[in-house]
């Protein structure tokens, strides 16, 4: 997927797709998770497809749930739920950074005159 570090450093426009790639990919990962909140939110809690996407927003966010829960497979979801959030946010960050990290890492070893 990324070029050896042998090899030239990408030009900056194929270096921008690349990120944009992963951005998105990132970004379809938050929206799938936003939705199976807003699913278990729903179904679960019997909450309006509005307020489950306000409480699954707001888990996702960082802020913590919005409705108060009422029953046992809501809150056990609840907990569930903003653990994998929790997870989803750091697999995202290191999905969008992950080119920008190689990148630099890249351009690091460029000037290095010894082979591994």
């Amino acid at each position: 997927m990324y070029e050896h570090h042998r090899e030239p450093l990408i030009p900056r426009r194929v270096f921008v797709g690349r990120l944009t790639k992963h951005a998105l990919a990132a970004l379809s990962l938050v929206f799938g998770t936003l939705w199976v909140g807003m699913a278990g939110y729903h179904w679960l809690e019997g909450l309006s497809w509005v307020d489950a996407y306000l409480n699954a927003a707001m888990i996702l966010g960082g802020m913590g749930p919005v409705a108060e829960l009422h029953t046992t497979a809501g809150k056990l979801f609840a907990g569930s739920y903003a653990l994998f959030a929790g997870i989803v946010f750091l697999v995202g960050v290191g999905v969008v950074f992950a080119p920008v990290v190689h990148r630099a890492m890249h351009r690091f070893h460029l000037g290095e005159k010894w082979r591994m």
